[in-house]
Order: structure tokens, then sequence, then C-alpha cells
């Protein structure tokens, strides 16, 4: 996931909840927090067993209470992207880019409990419930890693072929997307190899991945575009969406496939109507709110940004403004 570089930031403080066109948009905000703390961030994991979210920061995790904003713990990193969650272990895994390692800790206390060494720039990370393995995404190693979460070690390796972004998990099959090739692959987890690579022309940068298991679907988010692709037959759907995709995410319990545009400071909300795909929404945001989690149960939405300073001549990216990394919330209007 694109990373973001910024500048220290202070103590957490509370902004009291708001509301946003509610009537008119299938998510209205329903809470804002300023966070504060320092880094700047990536991939949000949330935990539905202790409504907590996981923010990656760089070289720290921040661990928030999703019902009021509070800070409750933060865990030690080195160049952090992603967490998974393995609830049956009682672990977390962090990826550390810069040192090419996943750190487990202790879901309860928070604690590190180890390192498990895996391959060059580890970006993305998630659970496989079904095969009992957590899934790194080596961004620079351009390859993919089963780790056994009890034992603490790597079980396979598979190429992929590419610079590797977000990943899902579905029955008998891992999902990744591959950034530089505009590329799905399907991974057989069973035999642990790349049994497809399906072309996601015209789409530009695959980044956030939400997955429909019940239906089948995968959604890659890419450049003001959100692919649906069907993995057996390979069959893809375009449809328009806001600029600066980041993250994907599905709610199955509503049906909506959501992405989270950063640049333009919205999400682009897509569903299935009587068998064809179609955008559903576009709900104001707050400009740089790119990365997201979502909150399947309760139908909630999680997304995290900051005010930046004005961008100088030469940098890639504006510096943040102190204190001002913020959560938000959105809740869905029709449940």
């Amino acid at each position: 996931m694109k990373y973001i570089l910024a500048a220290a930031l202070m103590a957490a403080s509370a902004v009291a909840p708001m509301a946003l066109h509610a009537q008119d948009h299938l998510y209205k905000q329903s809470a804002k927090y300023v966070l504060g703390g320092e880094g700047g961030w990536d991939y949000l994991t949330y935990d539905p067993d202790t409504d907590r979210l996981f923010i990656t920061r760089g070289d720290h995790v921040m661990v928030v209470q999703a019902a009021d904003g509070k800070v409750v713990g933060d865990i030690p990193a080195n160049g952090a992207h992603g967490v998974a969650l393995v609830p049956e272990e009682n672990k977390g895994f962090v990826t550390n880019g810069k040192a090419g390692t996943i750190t487990a800790f202790d879901l309860k206390t928070l604690k590190p409990i180890g390192d498990v060494k895996v391959g060059e720039g580890p970006d993305a990370i998630i659970y496989d419930s079904g095969a009992k393995k957590v899934i790194v995404m080596n961004g620079h190693g351009k390859d993919v890693m089963a780790v056994d979460p009890a034992a603490m070690k790597v079980t396979n390796t598979i190429p992929g072929g590419g610079k590797l972004e977000f990943a899902q998990a579905g029955p008998g099959h891992v999902y990744v997307n591959v950034e530089d090739t505009n590329e799905l692959i399907v991974i057989d987890s069973s035999s642990w190899k790349v049994t497809k690579r399906i072309a996601l022309k015209p789409c530009d940068g695959p980044s956030g991945l939400a997955i429909d298991t019940k239906n089948d679907k995968l959604f890659p988010g890419c450049e003001k575009m959100i692919m649906v692709v069907d993995p057996k037959s390979g069959n893809v759907q375009m449809l328009p969406a806001g600029a600066g995709i980041d993250a994907m995410g599905y709610d199955p319990g509503l049906g909506y496939a959501v992405s989270s545009n950063g640049q333009d400071g919205n999400m682009t909300v897509v569903g299935d109507e009587g068998g064809t795909y179609k955008v559903l929404d576009t709900v104001p945001t707050e400009k740089g709110a790119r990365t997201m989690a979502m909150d399947a149960k309760n139908h909630r939405i999680f997304l995290v940004t900051s005010e930046f300073e004005p961008k100088k001549e030469g940098e890639r990216r504006p510096a943040m403004k102190p204190n001002t990394f913020t959560l938000l919330v959105y809740e869905a209007t029709k449940k």
C-alpha cells in the first residue's frame, strides 16, 4: 500500500460525533476523533471480537477503541504496513517492511511475542482461517509467504511475479493484487501454487481488494475504477470510481463493495442490481482518507486522514500538520 511519511503529531483528543448529509447517502459520518500520535499510516485492521482498530504508523501500531476513539495500546514496529489477527492463537501479526520480518503480539496484552523472518519488503498481511495460515505479501521480494501462526515459521513461498499489494482468502484459494503488472493472481491454498493470472485491463495499479465469498466475486480497486472479477471464469467488469483508491471493503449483509478515494475525498459504493453491478453512491469523506477498515456486523466503515501543509516544490507528498491525525467513522443509513 502507498505509504505516507509524516511529521510528529501530538496527544489524542476526541471531537463530538457529527453527521454529513445522512439523508442523501448510503453512509453517514457518525463520529470524528483526533487521535494524534506519531508517524504516517498504512493499513487499518478491525477486530470484531474486541471492537478495536489496529492502525499501522511506521514505527508502531496504534490500538484504538472504535466505540469512543480512545487509544488503548501501542505496539512497536519497524516500518509497519499491515496487521493480521489470529484469534484462536490469541495472536496478532504486524509486517515490518524495513526489517523483513513480521512481529507476533498477544491480542490480550498487546505485548510482542517474537519475530518471524519473511521476505523483502513485507507489506500486506491477512489471515486465511480456512488454511490456518498467515499470508504475507513481500512487495519488494515479489513473493507470497504462508506462515504457521502456532509454530511461528514460514511453511510455503510462492513467486508472485511482481509488486504485491493487498490480498483476500476464500475457500481453497488466496487472491493477490499485483500492482505493477495489473493482474490478480489466484493461489491454491492446498498446493500453494499460482493456478491463474487474471488480467485487470484497463486497471492501473490495483491496490485494495475486497471479496464476496458467498457470490464468489472479487473487487480490486485501481486508479479511478473498481473492477468486479469472477475468479472462476476470469470475467472482469469495470466501474468508475474516485481518484486515489487505496483500500476496498465489502459488507455481505448489505451487498456493498466500497472504495476509499483519498485524492477526491470520498467513497464509491457499488452493488449488484438485477444481476449487474452498478455504482450506487459517492459518499463525501475528507481529503487523504485513502485507507479503511470495515465492521460488517454493525455496517460501519473506519477511515483515517490528517490535515496537510502546502506541498513544497520537489515533494512527493505534503507534510502532515501536527496534531491532526484523525479517525473518521461512517455508518450505513440503510440496514
